[in-house]
């Protein structure tokens, strides 16, 4: 319905001369001097589920719209399982013989459908009838609201919209205005890549579509029926816009909402979708999407504008205020964000920027990790596009776990759930999966998943490579992160009721994947190494072997954290001894005749020296049982390694390489790879991975797991831990001889403040969130602690 604000049009007019947030700080606002033309320069904005990308333009302002709930697909149907759990002896049986052209082929046949994809839900256009020409153009995003604006002159005229995606009402909200009266005119549209209907009712826009049931991964390239849609299945989607106004009036056609002569008006948009959780057919057994959107934005209009922001900053600063970073002054110029980047490529000083980055990390998970079961996918929760790059799915052999490494020490393991919830679905299917691909007990998760919790490996029945298609431990990473929540929470009913049991099933599925080497220790078979290669000494390129590194990595420190796990809550069985006897027997790690840490069983050569993945390092990080400290030889072998690889690699993989040089306590070393990250790449065109004008992750293209990385890595540099030891400055920069950070989350279940002068700490004060103890180290000092719950401790240095 139209509905008449309770707006004074001297509060419109004095609102709108204001200028933007200039107060803000440079290390908490996003600007621009211009419109964006390209997604890599929109700015992003969500509250957990919905996201919108906005333009800002001056003609027409583009802003993409999203919910994290629609994808293409169906519920997994375990029904359609091949029957070849028969081939994994034909497999081992090759290895054996050393037939790794056999192996490889054989592997092929443990392969299944591809993931579903991430849909785009559509985009609404706002028209304005502009005069030629604007000056005085300015765009931003303010980090400390979530809000972002958009201000310019045109025809005597400033006009002005402000945009945010509210979590407790549940709406994005638009507000426009005009520093004189009636200067606001528009037209509001909707247009969408999926099929949908238009009506206007009682002066509402209606939008109600469906997803595609099957859209095939982009880079399968062109191929028929790559996207099908069937009016009887899929994902519905319901989208409500509505207008409130003061002056003027808005009429209607049968697609569009048009403004004229007014004062002020604040646009509603409510979306809902029938997703009803991974199990549930969404077009016969889903939410009522209609119903739910209308709810939303009938409950958000009884309110005004003023306390649907107070509400939205008010949620969004109870997870943005805990963590506080200052790296020091800057005497970096004030000058648009994608101005900062260029220059700071060329070797400048700017470390409000590399503020600015490690905050945006923090803003972006914020955004995009509340919904339950729905954790942030490859592009986190902003996709324009029906084939997005990769499906936008869960790719889980680094990328959606690199999505929450900021969770733990950022302060925001609550964010973790919506993945920890995953698990626990992928856990379901997995153990059907077990059975039907490898006749293995417990639970198996390989290369991608999706909302529908997919877990087999994927390939479309052996048209897959199996350096990618067959990598089948991608549920064992996945575990890991049960151990890690608790270590950060000390949640010993998470641990007891959700965590040991589904790490349980995971290490029953490694226990049936392991047989014994000539030397009688355990090893994986069949193995593959995460999108890498070997060449044998015979010249041949494969990818199908036995006890890749990667894999023994991830089984040390999955069983590791069971036995913990077991062991903190008191349980020991046969079970228990099992995996430790396993654990304890795994074939150890070797050292090449480079120098390197070996990728593969044997010391054979990569077919990429410098690939981009970095599986077999897993123990240095985000693994805990290789270190300098623990292990010196082998992580001396990790830095050569690394020094093979080099620093030039993709987005991901700069995040994940800056945390391993800070694991090596390599702080400078990391700090370069850190102004690599934040090189910057032009919205089209780019050639290496790095950061977009709007600081979105180029691999290229965006992918959003170098943000989570990269911000990780920030604390990595400043502090690390484990479950019993707090250490500080392990890694610091020479550029960051002086700063202070508040709110750092450490395992072991302590919230840590920390300053710092000419390269040493000053004081550390040490929050604890259950009753623990930990050693505070540096250097040579070492401090035991212990603390009841809530108590506070600070140590001056």
């Amino acid at each position: 319905m139209l509905t008449p604000m309770r707006y004074t049009i001297s509060c419109c007019l004095l609102a709108a001369c204001l200028p933007l947030t200039a107060q803000t700080a440079a290390d908490e606002l996003l600007r621009y001097d211009r419109p964006a033309r390209y997604f890599e320069e929109s700015l992003v904005l969500g509250n957990g589920r919905l996201g919108a990308s906005v333009f800002g333009g001056t003609g027409t302002d583009t802003i993409y719209l999203n919910d994290l709930t629609l994808w293409s697909g169906e519920p997994v149907d375990s029904s359609h399982f091949p029957d070849v759990a028969g081939n994994l002896p034909a497999i081992r049986a090759a290895l054996a013989a050393e037939d790794y052209r056999a192996a490889d082929s054989l592997n092929k046949v443990l392969q299944g459908p591809f993931s579903d994809s991430y849909a785009p839900l559509g985009t609404l256009l706002l028209d304005f009838d502009t005069p030629t020409g604007t000056t005085d153009y300015r765009r931003e995003l303010d980090l400390r609201t979530a809000t972002a604006r958009a201000q310019y002159r045109t025809g005597g005229t400033t006009l002005r919209r402000e945009y945010f995606v509210s979590h407790p009402d549940r709406v994005i909200a638009i507000r426009l205005t005009a520093d004189r009266p009636g200067a606001v005119n528009a037209t509001l549209r909707f247009s969408s890549l999926l099929r949908y209907a238009t009506e206007v009712r009682d002066g509402d826009l209606h939008v109600n579509g469906y997803a595609p049931y099957h859209a095939e991964p982009s880079y399968r390239g062109r191929m028929p029926d790559a996207v099908r849609f069937d009016p009887e299945r899929g994902t519905r989607f319901t989208s409500l816009f509505r207008v409130k106004h003061e002056g003027g009036r808005v009429t209607t056609t049968d697609t569009t909402l048009q403004l004229a002569g007014v004062n002020e008006a604040v646009i509603l948009v409510a979306i809902a979708t029938s997703f009803n959780g991974f199990d549930k057919n969404p077009a016969t057994e889903g939410l009522d999407n209609r119903a739910l959107a209308a709810e939303a934005l009938a409950a958000a209009s009884q309110r005004e504008y003023a306390a649907l922001h107070d509400a939205h900053v008010a949620d969004y600063r109870n997870f943005y205020d805990r963590l506080q970073l200052d790296l020091g002054p800057t005497d970096a110029p004030d000058l648009s964000t994608d101005a900062r980047l260029r220059r700071y490529a060329e070797g400048e000083e700017d470390r409000a920027l590399e503020e600015l980055y490690f905050n945006f990390g923090r803003y972006l998970l914020i955004s995009s990790s509340r919904t339950p079961g729905v954790p942030a996918n490859l592009q986190g929760l902003w996709n324009p596009h029906l084939r997005p790059p990769w499906s936008s799915n869960y790719t889980i052999n680094i990328n959606a776990q690199e999505n929450y490494w900021l969770a733990g020490p950022g302060n925001l393991s609550d964010l973790h759930t919506p993945l920890l919830d995953l698990i626990g679905n992928i856990a379901k299917t997995g153990a059907r999966t077990a059975r039907a691909y490898y006749g293995t007990d417990g639970w198996v998760a390989a290369h991608n998943s999706d909302i529908w919790a997919l877990s087999n490996p994927v390939g479309d029945y052996g048209q897959g490579d199996p350096n990618w298609a067959n990598w089948n431990f991608g549920g064992v990473w996945l575990a890991t992160h049960l151990w890690e929540h608790y270590l950060y929470t000390r949640d010993t009913t998470f641990l007891r009721e959700r965590a040991l049991p589904l790490l349980e099933g995971a290490v029953r599925f490694g226990l049936d994947w392991v047989v014994r080497d000539t030397a009688g220790h355990y090893i994986t078979s069949p193995s593959t190494s995460p999108e890498a290669k070997f060449i044998t000494p015979d010249g041949y390129v494969g990818s199908t072997l036995y006890g890749a590194t990667a894999d023994l990595a991830m089984l040390r420190e999955l069983f590791a954290n069971y036995l913990a796990g077991a062991e903190t809550l008191q349980l020991r069985n046969d079970f228990t001894s099992r995996a430790r006897e396993v654990h304890d027997n795994l074939h150890p790690y070797r050292i090449g005749s480079e120098g390197q840490l070996q990728e593969w069983f044997h010391d054979w050569q990569d077919q990429d020296p410098q690939h981009r993945h970095q599986t077999h390092l897993f123990g240095l990080h985000p693994g805990h049982h290789l270190s300098p400290r623990l292990t010196p030889d082998l992580a001396a072998a990790a830095r050569r390694t690394l020094e093979i690889k080099g620093d030039e690699t993709t987005g991901w993989s700069k995040g994940w390489r800056i945390n391993l040089w800070a694991r090596l306590g390599d702080g400078d070393r990391a700090y370069r790879m850190y102004r690599t990250l934040l090189r910057y790449v032009p919205p089209v065109g780019a050639r290496h991975g790095g950061t977009y004008p709007n600081l979105l992750d180029a691999h290229p293209p965006f992918q959003i797991d170098g943000n989570f990385g990269g911000a990780a890595a920030v604390i990595e540099l400043l502090m690390q831990s484990s479950a019993d030891t707090i250490t500080l400055l392990p890694a610091l920069p020479e550029a960051w001889p002086s700063g202070s950070v508040t709110g750092m989350g450490a395992r072991g279940g302590f919230v840590v403040d920390l300053e710092w002068a000419d390269a040493k700490p000053v004081r550390a004060t040490l929050t604890a969130r259950a009753d623990a103890q930990t050693t505070v180290i540096y250097g040579s000092t070492q401090r035991p602690v212990s603390l009841k719950r809530g108590e506070r401790i600070t140590l001056d240095f």
